[in-house]
């Protein structure tokens, strides 16, 4: 269900995860409307910076941080200062490949620091001062993965999981309000994720018909000004999300493994 529709984004955005990929998309159509924006990532922000400006931000200014980590959230708080932020596009967030026993522990642990930890303090701190003047917008970046058992790539489908039931929970809190919370769910797209969780070696790392992150960031930015709950970007991933759901749990989980196994 939709509500408080917009035909553009205004005032201060916050993108998060915008060095590459969706998020570097999702923060040049905020530039495109014109948006005072603050790009965050833990990654290089110097050429995100320049498409944001080329598109026709109002203003940019970016912070380089780790929000897996309680100093990195509060750097970003402290970026923000008391200025009254707008939309937040919460998109930050990794995968790790590989069967869950041969991962290690600290690796684990950043992908749900940064995915569920971060995500949800970042959202709380910002979405409160929302709630407290009845006006905003944010947009969490879920996943099609969240919906299945996610055989070697466990923890982040698990981490994806969360998200998107906690972007709908969140939502229908608010839904007589005049906040709107909306979650992008993807399926496999062309961006930098496979190399960063090591899975460039699977059947889902070397797929040619790879999503265009441009394409699904359109479909999470159309939801957030539309207020659309939930976005299943791509018509196909909208059949494979509803086949995870009345499959058996256990196919799933063998079906996303012929997926996600390396290729040793």
């Amino acid at each position: 269900m939709s509500k408080n529709p917009v035909e553009k984004l205004s005032g201060f955005c916050v993108v998060t995860g915008a060095s590459s990929g969706i998020g570097l998309e999702l923060a040049r159509l905020a530039a495109k409307d014109g948006c005072d924006l603050l790009l965050v990532a833990d990654r290089d922000l110097a050429d995100a910076e320049r498409v944001a400006r080329e598109a026709g931000a109002a203003s940019v200014e970016r912070i380089e941080t780790d929000l897996a980590t309680r100093d990195g959230v509060e750097q970003l708080v402290d970026a923000i200062g008391e200025r009254d932020v707008d939309a937040l596009i919460a998109n930050a967030g990794h995968g790790l490949g590989d069967a869950f026993f041969l991962q290690e522990w600290d690796d684990i642990a950043h992908v749900i620091d940064t995915n569920i930890k971060g995500t949800v303090s970042l959202v709380h701190k910002i979405g409160a001062k929302m709630a407290l003047r009845d006006k905003g917008r944010i947009l969490l970046t879920g996943s099609i993965a969240g919906d299945m058992p996610g055989a070697y790539q466990l923890v982040y489908n698990s981490t994806k999981a969360f998200v998107n039931d906690f972007a709908v929970g969140l939502a229908n809190e608010m839904k007589d309000t005049n906040v709107v919370i909306s979650c992008l769910m993807p399926g496999v797209t062309d961006t930098l994720f496979f190399e960063r969780a090591g899975m460039e070696n699977t059947n889902a790392g070397e797929m040619d018909n790879k999503a265009d992150p441009a394409k699904v960031a359109r479909d999470g930015y159309d939801a957030i000004l539309s207020g659309e709950t939930q976005e299943v970007s791509g018509f196909m991933n909208k059949v494979q999300d509803a086949f995870a759901d009345l499959l058996p749990d256990e196919l799933v989980a063998q079906m996303h493994r012929r997926l996600a196994q390396p290729k040793r």
